[in-house]
């Protein structure tokens, strides 16, 4: 992939003077520069300012920011203070604006529902008073799987309002994905729902549910969505829990647990990484106030799903921030192609995320553009989940956004909460690239020895801890240890590789696990890639490496055509030799193969790293993320 690039996206008069962001700087006499150096450099100072910005209620002050007695691997945040994510994410709002608007919530079937803040923290403490009723109190585990709608944005905070912790499950998961995580959760009750459409079909959720608890000790809370499934002698309606008197929020202490959200590793035991009250909506919240400038006229939407950090990352840091949440269950692009376009326009939205990996596969479709379609109330465009490739990028910010609208590359992951890079609209924005480290973050790119390294890949760390990070794997600390803290002492590893220009822009390559290393070069397979999507013909693709006597490792290129075109010989031979005059003849792949489509989440990601193990004949390890199992018999067809 070529760096080489000049700034396509400037900032807006409005962005230079009205953002938070530039509300924050003028206050405190800082230009961007001194503002993200002093973020991280005097963190006291930082999280006691930004807090008091974004809203975070404390119902007991806390004593002091910061305690690193224990190293910064077990960093303590906001010593002897007291809060509750309740309190602050709706009920402060319900005592200010009871009436504005604070979910909508859509489905594929046309239904809408519609919550004040004073009927959604009615909802959150009557709720709250239900699982009280059935025994469950602070410390004690629920799952939450549920479709992105209005019941799990109430569940969710309920659970928070008494100290309990929820474990959101990806609506896609199989019998065994869930009753994995709730055994290890040691969780005894489960938030359902009886199921949801798909492109108008019906789908059950119950059924994987009730499979899941078949040999555990759970019983299982039901919103009724499809309204024909009969409950049985352990369930109880999700219905009946909102009679209940309504109970309010706890004051909790600020590093009380309430979430445990799974990684989606392909290797070992999903890892369970801890969130507390005063972490991930902290973080999330801080987030959508510096990156994506969040405000309280604004209505937000992303494409996401519970199970995976963004769904609860967008009901926490929206709510916190006071905007208008827009919420979707049904498939982002049926009835048309442009679906989502119609649903941002119709709902006002005026910040909005996808993933890359949606846009590419909606772009070759010409109904795809949203002509015709009021896209003017729109003013911040969000992505994450996958590096980006040029025309995709490019093709959001002239059809999406009409060359106007930035595009917020936000990079992270569940551990820390959020984002790690990202971009603010007081930078001009590369394609592709991330403009700046997220404020209050102190990230760095280092080579193998640890030694900071620009104009080449290095490793993505961060030198300090920050309120966002987990508080280790659920009792697995050697395991947390070893995974982000061993390989340079003191120092956050995340995994990523990424290059940072002579401007001081990051691209994201890559991750680490999956560099292909081809007689000692080292490549990351977002180069390869971005070169094969540059082939008229390719849509999509994923390279990884294979071993080899000689080279150690050949690229391998799997690509997903354009269907008006057939996988011939001569075809494949041309992507090869396309590949290998953008990246070099030395790192050309070594085979290209066409296949329908590739393993992927829900939220788009491709699991490249299943992709190589299954070429490669290993163990594809934990496959319950995979929504399109299918492709993994495809690629294993291939080594014969």
């Amino acid at each position: 992939m070529s760096f080489a690039f000049e700034p396509e996206w400037f900032p807006r008069p409005a962005d230079l003077e009205k953002s938070n962001l530039a509300r924050q700087l003028a206050a405190l006499g800082m230009d961007y520069d001194a503002f993200l150096r002093w973020s991280v450099d005097e963190p006291e100072a930082f999280w006691t300012d930004t807090l008091e910005r974004i809203g975070i209620r404390w119902l007991r002050p806390f004593d002091r920011v910061l305690d690193l007695s224990d190293g910064p691997e077990w960093a303590r945040w906001f010593i002897g203070g007291e809060l509750n994510i309740a309190d602050f994410t709706v009920l402060r709002h319900a005592e200010e604006s009871p009436e504005r608007v604070a979910i909508c919530a859509r489905r594929e079937d046309g239904t809408r529902v519609e919550l004040s803040w004073r009927e959604l923290a009615e909802r959150v403490q009557r709720f709250a008073g239900g699982l009280r009723e059935l025994g469950i109190g602070r410390g004690d585990a629920i799952g939450l799987h549920l479709p992105m709608a209005e019941e799990v944005v109430v569940a969710l905070l309920a659970a928070a309002a008494i100290g309990a912790v929820v474990v959101p499950l990806f609506t896609g998961y199989g019998a065994d994905a869930i009753a994995t995580r709730l055994r290890d959760a040691d969780a005894r009750w489960l938030i359902t729902a009886d199921g949801f459409h798909r492109r108008a079909r019906a789908v059950s959720l119950l059924d994987a549910a009730r499979e899941a608890c078949r040999d555990l000790d759970v019983r299982r809370i039901v919103a009724s969505r499809l309204g024909a499934v009969a409950l049985d002698g352990d369930e109880i309606a999700f219905e009946r829990l909102l009679e209940a008197d309504p109970v309010s929020p706890e004051p909790l202490p600020s590093d009380t647990p309430f979430m445990l959200i799974y990684t989606s590793g392909t290797t070992g035991r999903p890892k369970g990484t801890v969130h507390v009250h005063a972490g991930f909506p902290v973080k999330a919240a801080q987030d959508m106030y510096h990156l994506f400038d969040v405000q309280p006229d604004d209505a937000m939407y992303w494409l996401t799903d519970i199970g995976w950090m963004m769904g609860p990352w967008l009901i926490l840091g929206c709510l916190t921030l006071g905007a208008k949440m827009v919420l979707y269950d049904g498939a982002p692009d049926y009835p048309e192609q442009a679906a989502t376009w119609r649903l941002w326009a119709d709902e006002g939205v005026s910040i909005a995320g996808v993933a890359p990996t949606f846009i590419r596969a909606i772009m070759s479709h010409p109904e795809a553009e949203p002509a015709g379609i009021d896209l003017s109330r729109l003013r911040i465009l969000g992505s994450t989940g996958e590096p980006w490739n040029l025309e995709p990028w490019r093709w959001t910010l002239k059809h999406l956004g009409d060359g106007q609208v930035p595009i917020i590359n936000y990079s992270g992951g569940t551990e820390i909460s959020g984002g790690i890079l990202g971009c603010v609209t007081l930078r001009p924005i590369k394609p592709m690239s991330f403009n700046t480290a997220v404020p209050g973050v102190s990230a760095d790119v280092v080579d193998d020895a640890g030694k900071p390294v620009r104009g080449e890949v290095g490793n993505l760390v961060i030198r300090t801890p920050n309120p966002g990070m987990t508080r280790g794997f659920f009792r697995d600390p050697e395991r947390y240890i070893e995974t982000y803290w061993s390989r340079f002492p003191g120092v956050w590893e995340h995994g990523d590789l990424v290059y940072v220009d002579d401007d001081g822009y990051f691209f994201i390559t890559g991750r680490s696990d999956d560099t292909i290393k081809v007689a000692g070069k080292r490549l990351g397979p977002a180069e390869m890639e971005s070169a094969a999507v540059e082939h008229p013909v390719v849509v999509e693709a994923a390279a990884i490496g294979a071993p080899d006597a000689l080279k150690g490792q050949v690229p391998v290129l799997f690509v997903v055509l354009d269907p008006q075109h057939k996988a011939t010989p001569e075809l494949l031979d041309e992507i090869r030799n396309f590949v290998g005059q953008v990246v070099g003849k030395a790192l050309r792949p070594a085979a290209v193969y066409a296949v329908s489509d590739l393993p992927r989440t829900r939220n788009g990601k491709i699991m490249r790293r299943v992709v190589r193990r299954v070429y490669n004949g290993e163990d594809p390890g934990n496959l319950a993320a995979i929504v399109n199992p299918e492709t993994i018999d495809e690629i294993r067809a291939l080594r014969a």
